[in-house]
């Protein structure tokens, strides 16, 4: 049992997301940030325990019209992998809580995202000096598993704002050469439909996942509308909500993108600026925490300051 003190004097009115990506069953040494069920059961055991927990579509229109309970939290996902349906779903709901996917959908039915790519490639690269010849990075060490962590975090930083396509190709390359195919970690058509039908809220995220102020505003709002139409067709209705990748203003997407949004029909968006929504933040722009303390008290008092922060 938690207690977070001191949890009463939070102002009213606030709404903190939560952001998280994967939720493994076992841990993984090349992805050291991820959380196991068992610590992920920790955080929404305290999120039960201490705050009040809602629906993000809900807690959106709420804040809207001044209706939020006080400690306010929504959880969210992003990209679309097939553990959000097998790992974090029960855990989920054995504690009673909903969150809400936000899914790119040209990863559904088989696709993988350019940086697991790499990270299984990063997995399989043999001792010695490894060579990438990659933009700025000719070659890397590699002779323990802390290299391999490193090596992983220098490839996605050099192809990491290419042109998606560029950098699927270069993550590709990378993965044949030591001889394996790309792993299927995303959900299925089916799966999304499924959390559909466990209560849980869908939301929109681009098609491939591009980093939005790389493309011309035209490419921007394809991205935006055909992952919002592949979602309706699979559905059977719009989502509402949608989640910039990466997700930082100004660097990973722009002022013209909340519009483009905006356009595409969706009713708010959410970023990665750190911050705890309120009344007055721009419902395109709402901002997302995320927590990496494994203890119950510390993933508690780190959301507790978040309150104070207002984007």
């Amino acid at each position: 049992m938690v207690r977070c003190a001191g949890s009463t004097l939070t102002p009213p009115g606030r709404l903190l997301v939560l952001h998280y990506h994967q939720v493994l069953a076992q841990a993984d040494p090349l992805r050291p940030d991820v959380f196991t069920a068992a610590e992920f059961a920790v955080h929404l055991g305290a999120l039960a325990e201490a705050f009040s927990v809602v629906p993000l579509g809900e807690g959106v229109e709420m804040l809207r019209s001044s209706k939020l309970p006080r400690r306010a939290v929504a959880i969210s996902f992003d990209d679309g992998y097939a553990d959000n349906f097998s790992v974090a779903l029960p855990v989920l709901q054995r504690h009673g809580l909903t969150a809400t996917f936000f899914v790119a959908t040209g990863y559904l039915d088989g696709g993988c995202m350019f940086n697991d790519l790499v990270i299984e490639a990063c997995r399989f690269a043999p001792r010695g000096r490894w060579q990438v010849e990659l933009p700025g990075l000719d070659s890397l060490g590699i002779d323990s598993t802390a290299s391999r962590v490193a090596a992983l975090d220098q490839i996605i930083r050099a192809i990491k704002y290419l042109e998606p396509a560029v950098r699927e190709s270069h993550a590709l390359r990378l993965l044949a050469g030591v001889g394996q195919p790309p792993p299927e970690l995303m959900m299925t058509s089916e799966q999304l439909r499924s959390l559909q039908l466990a209560g849980m809220e869908i939301g929109g995220h681009t098609h491939s996942h591009p980093i939005l102020a790389r493309l011309d505003s035209a490419d921007a709002l394809r991205e935006i509308c055909q992952g919002r139409s592949v979602l309706q067709d699979i559905l059977g209705y719009p989502p509402a909500l949608f989640a910039y990748p990466n997700g930082k203003p100004d660097e990973d997407y722009l002022p013209r993108d909340t519009e483009l949004v905006s356009q595409a029909g969706y009713a708010a968006a959410f970023t990665t600026a750190w911050g705890c929504a309120t009344q007055g933040s721009d419902m395109l722009q709402l901002p997302r925490i995320s927590s990496w303390d494994r203890q119950s008290l510390k993933f508690c008092l780190r959301i507790l300051r978040s309150y104070f922060s207002a984007g």
